[in-house]
């Protein structure tokens, strides 16, 4: 998978926004107002930071070299994940599951505007 292929996968789901809020090179996407996606636009190889469950972060740290504790993040609940050699499955399993986290952490307000856009 490349940027654009991410980038596009992320704004097909509901509520979605890119941002820059830290450099012009860090790609944030969010959902309503909160983080789920980090990529950055000039690292090489391509990787982004997404949030995973501890339990499963373990699990994909000791399965995937290409999976880490995410850098400035806490790495806990954050993993960087170099894209080369992993299956686009994997990667797009990966992306669902840090947007279902966050979402279900939004308020019922948000999710309800969400839902209804």
């Amino acid at each position: 998978m490349d940027a654009n292929e991410i980038l596009d996968y992320c704004l097909s789901k509901k509520g979605v926004t890119e941002t820059f809020p830290f450099d012009n090179e860090t790609l944030v996407m969010k959902v309503a107002t909160k983080m789920f996606l980090l990529m950055s636009l000039e690292k090489q190889p391509l990787t982004i930071a997404v949030k995973t469950d501890p339990e499963w972060s373990a699990e994909l740290r000791e399965q995937h070299p290409q999976i880490t504790g995410a850098f400035h993040m806490n790495k806990t609940h954050w993993n960087s994940v170099a894209i080369d050699g992993l299956k686009k499955q994997l990667i797009l399993k990966l992306i669902d599951h840090s947007y279902d986290l966050v979402f279900k952490s939004l308020t019922k307000k948000s999710k309800e505007e969400i839902e209804n856009s």
